[in-house]
């Protein structure tokens, strides 16, 4: 008997319904060539679900999420909604459905096929293949830590934030790490500040046991972050994952999110908890909604990204496969277009990563 998996779609705003149509077609192209099925089920979110019913993520909403298998989000928020503050804000509902679903960490993968090579502000050679993971702490760490405040007037004016880990929360994000690690490469580069900071001897002293105990088969190595933020435009295909906390993550993922010239072509996943938010990098770009010129491939990978998560492997390398096919054959959105090269719109660009999946399977 065939798997069904419950999906809620949530298309959001601006290019987000667009990119997430091409998502579903591919998803249901390889679904025809495996033993599952997708039911589907769209709801609203982001700034489209402030103009129905003045919340940008409603109640019922993050329950039906709650009770599915995972969710694909699309983009949220744009210049219509800029006025708005505090939980009004479109992105406001993006850190409630990451709360509620319990995620707590951030996969963000770069991969650089050999045809896009020449699109990184990097050497090509620096970047022809390049294929790594960050996974980052999400919900903890100095964005989150308590006390935060101020005191004092004029020059004597202070203000701090708490940079805070537990054991527990270290080890949860690294198991993350090192189970990624084992369907890659095999190699964890765990980045912190441990010649200074007091938390970051914590995160590698957790790091390490963890390792010691369970991981003992993937190699574990440390950097620190001002290290490795210079290894990222030196050599960055040394890293097959990288694993840190939530602000070093911050910055090494941006980082990397450069490398391949395009957020275009970059998915996103957050996972640890019972259901999984899978998302691509980009905004939701409004002026460009609707006029073709989105790329879809970062929410076509997304879904990838999610059909991993089902343990779906087989489907998930097919579509990879689909999409670099796509690449390498010469099919460019406006973002990546140049003379030469077949300038395709997001529809077709979905439509073509559909019929390479027939293809190859």
């Amino acid at each position: 008997m065939s798997k069904n998996y419950k999906i809620i779609l949530l298309p959001g705003d601006g290019i987000g319904p667009e990119v997430i149509d091409e998502a579903v077609k591919v998803l249901n192209t390889v679904s025809g060539k495996f033993d599952f099925t997708f039911t589907f089920t769209r709801q609203l979110a982001g700034g489209a679900a402030i103009d129905e019913v003045n919340n940008p993520m409603p109640n019922e909403v993050i329950e039906l999420c709650k009770n599915s298998d995972a969710v694909l989000l699309g983009a949220v928020g744009g210049t219509k909604w800029d006025h708005l503050t505090g939980e009004l804000r479109p992105e406001s509902g993006l850190l409630k459905i990451r709360k509620e679903l319990g995620v707590f960490a951030n996969l963000r993968p770069v991969s650089i096929p050999h045809s896009l090579a020449e699109n990184s502000p990097l050497r090509p050679e620096a970047v022809s293949g390049l294929d790594l993971l960050t996974v980052r702490e999400l919900t903890g760490g100095i964005y989150f830590g308590k006390p935060v405040g101020e005191s004092g007037y004029g020059k004597e004016k202070k203000v701090w934030n708490t940079m805070i880990y537990s054991v527990s929360e270290i080890e949860r994000v690294a198991k993350v790490a090192f189970e990624w690690a084992k369907k890659r490469n095999g190699k964890v580069t765990s980045v912190d500040k441990a010649n200074v900071l007091e938390v970051s001897r914590l995160w590698r002293d957790t790091v390490n046991s963890l390792h010691q105990l369970q991981y003992s088969d993937v190699e574990l190595d440390h950097m620190y972050i001002d290290n490795a933020a210079m290894q990222m435009v030196i050599n960055p295909r040394q890293f097959d994952v990288i694993l840190t906390g939530n602000i070093f993550g911050d910055i090494l993922s941006d980082a990397s999110a450069t490398l391949g010239g395009s957020l275009g072509l970059l998915p996103s996943a957050s996972v640890g908890g019972s259901v999984g938010l899978f998302e691509p990098v980009h905004g939701s770009a409004p002026d460009i909604a609707g006029t073709g010129k989105a790329n879809p491939l970062a929410m076509i990978l997304s879904a990838a990204m999610m059909l991993e998560s089902f343990n779906e492997n087989d489907a998930a390398n097919l579509i990879k496969l689909g999409v670099e096919k796509v690449l390498n054959d010469g099919y460019r959105s406006s973002d990546l277009w140049k003379d030469g090269y077949h300038l395709s719109s997001t529809e077709e660009l979905g439509s073509l990563t559909s019929k390479f999946i027939l293809e190859l399977s």
